[in-house]
């Protein structure tokens, strides 16, 4: 009898760029996110240098922007 065996992979965050009109988030097993800033009204509002002050919560689960109070969750972009 053949088990088939399924692990949860985790995605997790590990850069952020920032283009015109989107956010996009690179992912350490490969892949890329963008969402559209007006998704994100304190990251669109915000400055340059606010948008470039970020750094990963929980290992990579989420995304933090202390200037502007923001926290964006890996998971809550893919589900999107």
């Amino acid at each position: 009898m053949n088990t088939l065996t399924v692990k949860s992979v985790r995605a997790l965050a590990k850069e952020v760029r920032f283009e015109k009109n989107s956010l996009v988030v690179f992912l350490a097993d490969g892949r890329e996110i963008s969402a559209p800033l007006e998704w994100f009204p304190r990251l669109r509002n915000a400055r340059e240098s606010q948008r470039k002050k970020w750094r990963l919560i929980g290992g990579g689960i989420g995304i933090h922007w202390p200037d502007v109070d923001e926290d964006i969750s890996v998971q809550g972009l893919l589900q999107r």
